[in-house]
């Protein structure tokens, strides 16, 4: 009677207190978007349509054409990933400050959540508001320039790797951070920079050849030409490499959260 084993039903509460706290922090995750959307949502749509009417409409038509397509048409695909990019990042790393400051998410580490749960829940904010946005902001792009997607299904795949990607990013500088100024350095001086200079407005082509080799080293230019690429079938680099090259990315800094959080980094005192 003593040596009795544990009823398998024992494992099975186990796993649904597991998903009734992933599902409340997602739901947490989502329900802070919608109900601060002029904060989350607006500044985004409204800074990109500016984008669109500055580069597109008044000086696209002085600059000619990239690769067969008129200048708007080829920037439109960087215009989308721009917003993308900067909301899974932001949105990640300010909410995971925010429970750090506001010392709840002690109680998250001590509950059973499972770590690979916890921070999927994070991410899930930053994926779904990057998805949000970027709908939007496609939505807005065919007001100047219909678009005819070449690859639907590469597009899809672009659109997640890149909230993944800047999500998980977003979720290291909340674990680092130690104050709200910490969040808005990564983005200000790194961030801003690699899209300004990861061929949203431009072509390689045109770089002189040792810029060019200088571009490669930026992880945006790939995940903008693999967009650009499902957009118009056109690119600056092969494809299959650069999916690559994001799947690989993803994979380090998602072993890099998992250790993070495993001892305790930026985290307990």
């Amino acid at each position: 009677m003593l040596n009795r084993k544990p009823k398998p039903k024992r494992t099975t509460m186990s796993l649904n207190t597991q998903l009734i706290g992933f599902y409340t922090l997602v739901r947490k995750e989502t329900v802070r978007i919608i109900r601060i959307w002029p904060q989350t949502i607006l500044p985004s749509v409204i800074t990109t349509t500016l984008y669109f009417l500055i580069f597109g409409q008044f000086i696209g038509n002085r600059i000619g054409s990239f690769d067969g397509y008129n200048y708007i048409e080829f920037i439109i695909p960087g215009l989308i990933m721009m917003p993308m990019i900067t909301t899974s990042y932001t949105n990640v790393s300010s909410s995971f400050f925010s429970a750090k400051f506001q010392r709840n998410i002690e109680e998250l580490l001590v509950s059973p959540l499972h770590n690979h749960l916890l921070i999927i829940g994070y991410l899930s904010g930053g994926i779904i508001r990057s998805i949000i946005v970027g709908t939007l902001v496609t939505i807005i792009s065919m007001i100047f320039s219909p678009i005819t997607f070449h690859n639907p299904l590469i597009v899809i795949l672009c659109a997640s790797l890149t909230s993944i990607l800047f999500s998980i990013a977003g979720f290291i500088n909340g674990i680092y951070a130690r104050k709200f100024d910490d969040i808005a350095i990564i983005p200000t001086f790194l961030l801003t920079p690699l899209i300004y200079l990861g061929g949203v407005f431009y072509s390689i082509k045109i770089l002189p050849p040792f810029w060019q080799s200088i571009s490669l080293f930026n992880p945006i230019l790939y995940l903008v030409n693999i967009f650009r690429y499902g957009c118009l079938g056109i690119s600056d680099i092969n494809i299959t490499t650069a999916l690559l090259i994001m799947i690989i990315i993803i994979g380090l800094l998602w072993t890099t959260i998992l250790i993070l959080i495993k001892k305790g980094i930026g985290i307990r005192t």
